[in-house]
C-alpha cells in the first residue's frame, strides 16, 4: 500500500481509485467481449463518491430498495434495475419513478403491481421474475440463497408460464464470492430447468457473486457462459456483481488503543467488528492486515479485539514482527465492499471517515462522522 496513511484520522476507510479503475477495465473488456451489461450493486458498494467514474465504464446499477434505487438514479444516473423479496405497497409508486427493471420474487408480487408498472408515466419498464434453480454450491445456509426453504426466486414446481405476460426476463442468483467454473454448472441446471421460457424472453439476468475481479478467475469460463445464453437463444445478459467492482481497493486503517494481558497480549483498537466490519463476526472470516502474520509466525502475537461491550469483538490472532504500543496503526485489507454498506454505531461508536486517493489529488477526506450521525439515527 503505497500510500501516506499518517495524514489519515482513525478509523478510516480509504479506496485506492487507481485500483478501482483496474477492476473497472477488467469488467468493462467482458462486456466489449460478450455484449452483456454488468450494474453494480449497491448493496456490497454504495460508496457514491465513485458512481461517476463507476459510470464509465459499466451500465448501472442493481438496488434491493427504494433508497439504493433513489441513490444508483439520482448519483449515476444510467440504468437502474431493482430486485427485492417483496415490495411495500406504499414505496411502489417512487420505485416506479426511479427503475427501469423491476424484477418481482413471486408470481403473486407481479400481479399486486402490474398495473402500476404498465401505467408509469413516460417510460417502459422492463419485468423480471427471480427463479430459483434450487442449485447453489453455497456451503454456508445464511448465503445460499437455494438452500432448502428459501424465500427467494420462483422453484420450477412453482412456476406459472401462464402468467408471463409482460414479463420480459429471468432473474437467477445463486453464488457468493465463487469462481465461473461454479457458474458454468449451474446455467446447466437453470437452462435444464427453465430453457423452455428464457427463450420467450428477452433478457437474463445471472445475478451477483461472481469474483472477476479476484486474480485466480477463470474469465475465459465467463465468457463462454454469457455467450451460451446469447447464441442459444438470442437473449441479452445482465451481470450484477457488487463485491466484484471493489474487491481489494479498498482499506480500514485503525489505531491501537491499548495493550493488556490475560494469557496472551490483546490489543484494543478504535475499530470494531461488531461496527466497523461485521461480515469477520458473520461469516466469519479473518481479514489481513498489512505487515502481519499468522498467530507465531513472527515474534510478536496479538488477540485484536474491537471499541465495543460486546464480549466475541474479536477481530482476530495475528502476530508482527514488532511489539504494538498505543498510537500505532494498522492497515486491514479489502475493506471497501460490506463494510461501509454494513456498519453501525452499537455501543454509540463512532462511522469510520471515508477517504479516496487518487495519483493526481493524493488522500481526500471524502466525509467525516460524528455525534448527530449517531443521534439522528434515533429518536
Amino acid at each position: 500500500m503505497n500510500i501516506d496513511i499518517n495524514s489519515l484520522p482513525t478509523p478510516c476507510y480509504i479506496v485506492d481509485e487507481r485500483l478501482l479503475t483496474k477492476n473497472l477495465e477488467i469488467l468493462h473488456s467482458v462486456q466489449e467481449r460478450t455484449g452483456c451489461s454488468i450494474l453494480l450493486a449497491l448493496k456490497g458498494f454504495s460508496m457514491y463518491s465513485v458512481f461517476p467514474l463507476v459510470g464509465k465504464y459499466l451500465k448501472g446499477i442493481t438496488s434491493s430498495s427504494l433508497f439504493e434505487a433513489r441513490l444508483g438514479r439520482e448519483e449515476m444516473g444510467k440504468e437502474v434495475h431493482i430486485y427485492a423479496p417483496a415490495y411495500i405497497d406504499e414505496e411502489f409508486d417512487q420505485i416506479v419513478k426511479y427503475c427501469d427493471h423491476i424484477v418481482f420474487n413471486s408470481f403473486d408480487q407481479w400481479n399486486r403491481f402490474k398495473s402500476k408498472v404498465k401505467n408509469a408515466a413516460n417510460k417502459k419498464i422492463e419485468c423480471g421474475i427471480r427463479v430459483n434453480p434450487e442449485y447453489s454450491e453455497i456451503s454456508t445456509p445464511i448465503y445460499n440463497p437455494c438452500y432448502k426453504y428459501s424465500r427467494l426466486g420462483v422453484t420450477l414446481s412453482n412456476f406459472r408460464p401462464d402468467e408471463l405476460e409482460d414479463i420480459d426476463g429471468l432473474h437467477f442468483h445463486t453464488m457468493c464470492e465463487q469462481n465461473s467454473d461454479t457458474l458454468e454448472r449451474t446455467i446447466k441446471v437453470v437452462d435444464e430447468k427453465f430453457g423452455e421460457y428464457i427463450k420467450k424472453m428477452k433478457w437474463i439476468n445471472l445475478g451477483g457473486g461472481h469474483h472477476i475481479t479476484r486474480p485466480d478467475y477463470d474469465i475465459e469460463t465467463l465468457i463462454r457462459s454469457i455467450l451460451f445464453f446469447k447464441n442459444k437463444y438470442g437473449v441479452d445478459v445482465y451481470l450484477e456483481p457488487g463485491e466484484a467492482i471493489a474487491l481489494n481497493t479498498g482499506f480500514l486503517v485503525a489505531k491501537v488503543l491499548d495493550v493488556v494481558d490475560n494469557g496472551m497480549k490483546i490489543a484494543i483498537l478504535d475499530t470494531s467488528a461488531a461496527c466497523h466490519m461485521p461480515d469477520v463476526l458473520e461469516m466469519p472470516y479473518r481479514p489481513n492486515i498489512i505487515n502481519s502474520g499468522k498467530p507465531d509466525e513472527y515474534a510478536y502475537t496479538y488477540r485484536l479485539g474491537g471499541l465495543t461491550c460486546l464480549a466475541g469483538d474479536i477481530i482476530g490472532d495475528y502476530s508482527f514482527k514488532e511489539p504494538l504500543k498505543p498510537g500505532d496503526k494498522l492497515v486491514f485489507c479489502d475493506m471497501a465492499h460490506y463494510t461501509m454498506v454494513k456498519n453501525n454505531t452499537f455501543n454509540g461508536v463512532n462511522l469510520p471517515s471515508i477517504a479516496l486517493y487518487n495519483e493526481k489529488d493524493g488522500i481526500k477526506i471524502i466525509k467525516k462522522f460524528g455525534y448527530d450521525d449517531f443521534k439522528t439515527r434515533l429518536s
